[in-house]
């Protein structure tokens, strides 16, 4: 099933808070994002119909199997992409800026030959 870049996002984003706190509310999608709450309210609904989310009576979010494996995906391309960036020489902005775009229309081929060769280049790199 594909899904949406803004799908994505969200479920990264609750993955990423979900490391830094024990508990992610709606509120929290919010102001990392900086969305308004009836957006972020339509997003929570449609990634619970999609069976993407759960929440609890108390509001707290929790992803399913399949949320969180989309979210790692995500999560795994952008920071490989941003530090592979930023070896690079592009600058620190610029790069999440850019992984965070790449991330969701790059395929798993070739993502995966990419980290192949970022994963060589800095074995190549560490021992010397």
């Amino acid at each position: 099933m594909k899904i949406h870049e803004s799908a994505e996002n969200y479920l990264e984003t609750i993955y990423i808070l979900s490391k830094k706190k024990p508990q992610v509310r709606s509120i929290d999608i919010v102001n990392e994002l900086h969305f308004s709450k009836p957006s972020i309210s339509v997003a929570m609904k449609n990634l619970r119909e999609n069976g993407y989310v759960v929440m609890d009576q108390d509001g707290f979010i929790t992803l399913t199997d399949a949320g969180k494996a989309i979210a790692l995906t995500i999560y795994e391309r952008h920071v490989l992409l941003s530090e592979w960036l930023i070896q690079l020489g592009v600058d620190e902005k610029t790069a999440l800026e850019d992984a965070c775009r790449i991330e969701h229309v790059i395929s798993a081929k070739s993502f995966e030959a990419i980290k192949r060769h970022a994963v060589e280049g800095r074995r190549l790199r560490d021992s010397k």
